[in-house]
This record gives structure tokens, C-alpha cells and sequence, in this order.
């Protein structure tokens, strides 16, 4: 099969381009309004961008009636974010925070979540989430689409700080991934988590023997520089 997106000739009962970008990360993210109200959602179009420093990447759609969604408002008039980990057992209160609430609404206790303070930012973590990044907001790049919602916000942020639970690393020193479970977007209404996890050692087939490991670690500041 081939098409055109701008034709959108695919012949599908529904589009499948979300579908077979899978799975995607969810940024799940909380914000203070510039009147202190919070703000927490779910975003699929979420990654991050690099590591020295970290920095982290979401792409926010513009709502049903056209305008800014009230993350993306709150990111840059207040200039500060956090991203918590969206588990299996959290699913169900992270499709409540889905709902396009009026502004003004406290998508933590709609969802029944509790509040824990930041370090480093002002919006609230989510106490439940066993990872959260505490971020600052760098800039958006606004990319025109087409429809209701087809405008979109891609935000990027620094992060600034990290949190994770104690019972998620193991005695080795890593995070335990299979006991968090983190959940993961599929495309229409389907979602995944990761229940298996095993391991590639890189090649050395280029010739290079340092360890490149650990710029998959995200501690390439600490290899030799190759001249």
C-alpha cells in the first residue's frame, strides 16, 4: 500500500499514520497557570532530544474550537513544566486528564492524584508517577496544519531536575523498568506497556574500540573525544 497524506488516498477505515509510529512515549505534564491554578495532561508526541544537557521535546495540537490547549499557555507564560511517567496502573486516571476540562480546572482532583511539590519549579509532580523530570521552558517552534486542531505547539524543554522512586532501582544501579511498567501510545484507542525487556550489544564492526556505551547511557561527557 502507498498514499499521499495530503491526499489522504490510504483506502483505510481510518488513517493509520499514528499507528505505525508506535509505541510513543507519553508526556504526561503538569503546569501552573500564570493565576497558580494546575494543570496536568497526557501528550503522545512526546521524546527526548539529547542529553548533555537533557532536553525533552513535546508537540501539543491545538484543541476542537481552534485554540492553544492550557499546558501550552501555562509552559510559556510561567516558563516551567513537569514531565511525570505515565505507568500501567496510572492509566485509567491518565485518560481523565485527557478530557478537555474548562480552564480553571484542577485536573488532579478530577483524577484523584496528590500533589508533590517541586525543587527546583513551581508546578506540582504527581506523587503516584515514579519518575518525573522537572523542566524549564526553552522555546516553540508553531507548525501551521490543517483542521480544527491540525495547528501545532512543539515545545522544548530543559530539564532541570530528576525524581525517581527508590523501590524502582535495582541493587546494580538501574532503573527497573519491567516493575514500573511504563505505558506507551499506540495509534486509535490502543495503548501498549513494556513487559520484556533484553539487550543488543553494539557492534564493533566500524573499528572503533572505545566504549560507545555510554553515550547510550547518556554519559558520553565522559569518553575520549575523537580527534
Amino acid at each position: 500500500m502507498f498514499y499521499e497524506p495530503e491526499k489522504n488516498d490510504h483506502g483505510l477505515a481510518r488513517p493509520p499514520f499514528k499507528s505505525v509510529v508506535v509505541p510513543r512515549a507519553i508526556g504526561w505534564l503538569s503546569t501552573l497557570s500564570s493565576d497558580g491554578v494546575p494543570n496536568l495532561a497526557p501528550y503522545s508526541q512526546f521524546t527526548n532530544l539529547t542529553f548533555e544537557p537533557p532536553y525533552v521535546l513535546v508537540s501539543i495540537n491545538q484543541n476542537h474550537l481552534q485554540n492553544r490547549k492550557d499546558t501550552t499557555v501555562n509552559i510559556e507564560e510561567t516558563g516551567e513544566f513537569v514531565h511525570n511517567m505515565v505507568t500501567y496502573d496510572l492509566r485509567h486516571k491518565m485518560n481523565i486528564t485527557a478530557c478537555e476540562f474548562e480552564p480553571g480546572v484542577d485536573e488532579f482532583e478530577k483524577a484523584g492524584l496528590t500533589k508533590a511539590p517541586s525543587r527546583l519549579v513551581r508546578p506540582f509532580r504527581v506523587a503516584e508517577s515514579p519518575v518525573q523530570f522537572e523542566c524549564k521552558y526553552v522555546q516553540t517552534i508553531r507548525l501551521p496544519g490543517e483542521g480544527r486542531s491540525g495547528t501545532v505547539d512543539v515545545i522544548i524543554g530543559k530539564v532541570v531536575g530528576v525524581h525517581i522512586d527508590d523501590a524502582f532501582i535495582t541493587p546494580e544501579g538501574k532503573i527497573d523498568i519491567l516493575k514500573i511498567k511504563p505505558l506507551a501510545r499506540m495509534g486509535y484507542s490502543d495503548y501498549t506497556y513494556v513487559d520484556k525487556v533484553f539487550e543488543i550489544p553494539m557492534s564493533d564492526m566500524d573499528g572503533i574500540r572505545e566504549d560507545r556505551s555510554l553515550g547510550l547511557e547518556g554519559a558520553a561527557g565522559t569518553m575520549p573525544r575523537i580527534r
